[in-house]
């Protein structure tokens, strides 16, 4: 009787999904309009305004009356003790700063950027002060000195100034920027008092006056088109009051041409003109910071008070969803992961214990090995899910099982032709061997060694087919062989064996058992060495006696491998390789790694001091004999 569907999964999930997302969605809508953040940020902006603005405002006044002071004296060497209490007056308006602001939490990084930037600022003012008491300073220098102190501090208003609300961030703006323009009147006040002193302007404090002049008049513009009518009305009747008159004739004079050599007669009244401006300016800037802020907190409050109620509201939406939501999301989760469960324990115990298990056998698995999937489920796609990796499971067990018959199909075909070849070559070398005792004719013996030669070598590759199929050679010794005899012995079976020099061996001996198979393993590797490097290059083979076995490398002068190469066949030749017939270009490899790991052999390729490569033998005490002696077959 076929499994009762249950429902699908793709109700469920638009179940699960379309509850929270309506209500989130709903959510997202009502606090997009009505800007809860908004109106947290125009309370901060408060706070901001209460705990860092007015306190640097006061310091800024500070700075700009010490600045001016600064310069009368410069220019007089007078009135030092006006000085003296200006610059107390500065010092307990930058503690106060600094105070209020170390207390200040939750500022932004730009905020708090532009605050450290002030205090560094700040630490420069007791350099311009010696500057302003020694003698011969340039007063533009100074004036310049005490105005790179108070621009910190606008460029601080300038991250503080993020009113949400477009209205109020527009007064707030050009209430900075005619901040900025009382700072460019302070400075032009200094530089009156210069003028005055000297009786003239030279052409760099001209510049630099007319520079002031341009930006103070640019920023009143551009803060009269942002300001409210309310609160442009004291602006435009302080620009239409005659002392504003009065003091851009006085700006004009002074950036003109015609006072680089002398003073006009109505100079005199220049510092006048401008302390009456700046008081007025002062005045009015005060009296408008303190309308912009009384507007910030109710718009805060409104706009805080609206979401309240909404979000009471909300917030039975919010938890209706999410509980709707974990009770569906429980019982999917669940069938989910006994899903889970069940493909990983069959991909990472069942299939590849099978796997491990055909490597060695063609059986087909049994019911016990592979047990089909369970799962307690009552979605009907997750019920498909279980049948397809059943099917699925059988087609790979079905799979692994025919290649693991293709694998020894293979591996007897190998095994018998090399079997085969194996025979006819040691018929082969008998009788050349024979033909060999028998002739005299030096010319005909060399041949005759060649060929031999050759049948050594070919024989080797017969063999390597076999131990590729894990199978044994048919050759072996009963008894020890010196490990010199069995060095010679794979430098025979190497074609270009004449560049081989076998150094001195210690007197020590193979076993019978290992001798074919180490014989082999070394050839491989010399005439890997042969075959990569130089053709009139030498390869060397040293042996050296270790407490814990012996050790044998294999040198030569080749270009060598780089060091990802290097890794890549150390962790081939570290664990026993499964032979694949993709990578046939590498078959020595396989058959080395075969070898080593069949006798506990370590083979390890590391780089040449000759820039080749040196393949180091590691052969086990366990390999070796205590008394060296004569090879036997």
């Amino acid at each position: 009787m076929p499994p009762t569907r249950g429902r699908p999964i793709a109700i469920k999930l638009l179940i699960l999904l379309l509850v929270p997302l309506t209500s989130l969605v709903g959510l997202w809508a009502f606090a997009a309009g009505l800007t809860a953040g908004d109106g947290l940020r125009m309370l901060e902006i408060d706070e901001l305004a209460t705990n860092l603005a007015e306190p640097s405002e006061e310091l800024t006044t500070h700075l700009q009356n010490e600045r001016l002071s600064s310069i009368q004296y410069v220019a007089a060497r007078r009135n030092a003790e006006t000085l003296k209490i200006q610059r107390s007056q500065t010092d307990a308006a930058a503690k106060r700063f600094r105070a209020l602001a170390a207390g200040q939490r939750g500022l932004s990084p730009e905020m708090t950027a532009q605050l450290t930037t002030l205090n560094r600022r700040l630490d420069q003012l007791a350099q311009v002060r010696r500057d302003v008491d020694a003698t011969g300073a340039a007063p533009l220098d100074l004036i310049n000195g005490y105005s790179q102190i108070v621009d910190a501090s606008f460029r601080m208003y300038d991250a503080m100034v993020l009113v949400p609300d477009m209205t109020l961030y527009r007064n707030a703006r050009a209430l900075t920027m005619l901040g900025e323009a009382k700072e460019l009147l302070s400075r032009e006040r200094a530089m009156i008092a210069v003028v005055l002193s000297r009786g003239r302007v030279t052409p760099a404090e001209r510049e630099a006056f007319a520079d002031w002049t341009a930006t103070r008049r640019l920023l009143h513009a551009q803060a009269m088109s942002h300001l409210d009518d309310g609160l442009r009305k004291p602006y435009q009747q302080l620009m239409a009051s005659p002392m504003y008159t009065e003091f851009t004739e006085a700006e004009d004079a002074i950036r003109g041409q015609a006072i680089i050599n002398g003073l006009p007669a109505d100079a005199a009244t220049w510092p006048v003109d401008a302390t009456n401006l700046w008081k007025a300016a002062e005045r009015t800037q005060r009296v408008t910071a303190k309308a912009i802020t009384e507007r910030v907190t109710p718009a805060a409050t409104g706009i805080l008070t609206k979401i309240g109620v909404a979000g009471g509201i909300g917030l039975l939406a919010v938890i209706a969803s999410i509980l709707l939501s974990l009770r569906f999301r429980k019982r999917l989760v669940r069938e989910l992961a006994g899903l889970r469960d069940a493909a990983t324990e069959l991909a990472d115990v069942h299939l590849r214990d099978l796997v491990k298990r055909l490597r060695t056998s063609t059986q087909p698995p049994s019911a016990a090995e592979l047990p089909p999937l369970e799962i307690k489920a009552e979605t009907s796609e997750v019920r498909d899910i279980v049948q397809a990796f059943n099917r699925v499971q059988s087609t790979a067990v079905e799979a692994a099982v025919t290649q693991a018959r293709l694998r020894h199909g293979v591996n007897q075909v190998f095994v018998n032709l090399a079997r085969r070849n194996q025979s006819l070559l040691h018929r082969q070398l008998l009788q050349l061997d024979g033909m060999e005792r028998g002739t005299e004719d030096p010319e005909e013996l060399e041949d005759l060694f060649k060929l031999d030669h050759l049948t050594t070598r070919m024989r080797r590759h017969a063999e390597s087919l076999i131990i590729l199929s894990d199978q044994t050679p048919g050759r072996g010794w009963r008894n020890p062989v010196p490990i010199l005899d069995v060095l010679r012995a794979a430098v025979a079976e190497v074609e270009e064996y004449q560049r081989v020099e076998v150094l001195q061996a210690p007197p020590v001996a193979l076993t019978g058992s290992a001798v074919t198979d180490v014989a082999h393993l070394m050839a491989e590797l010399i005439e890997n060495a042969t075959l990569f490097s130089p053709p009139r290059t030498r390869v060397d083979l040293r042996t050296t006696a270790t407490p814990y076995g012996l050790i044998v490398e294999v040198e030569d002068r080749g270009l060598g491998l780089s060091r990802a190469e290097l890794d890549e066949l150390n962790t081939r030749l570290a664990e026993k390789p499964e032979f694949d017939l993709a990578q046939s270009d590498r078959l020595g490899l396989f058959v080395v790694g075969r070898l080593a790991a069949r006798h506990g052999i370590k083979v390890a390729l590391t780089a040449s001091p000759y820039g080749g490569l040196t393949a180091r033998v590691s052969l086990p005490a366990s390999l070796l004999a205590d008394q060296p002696a004569l090879t036997g077959a």
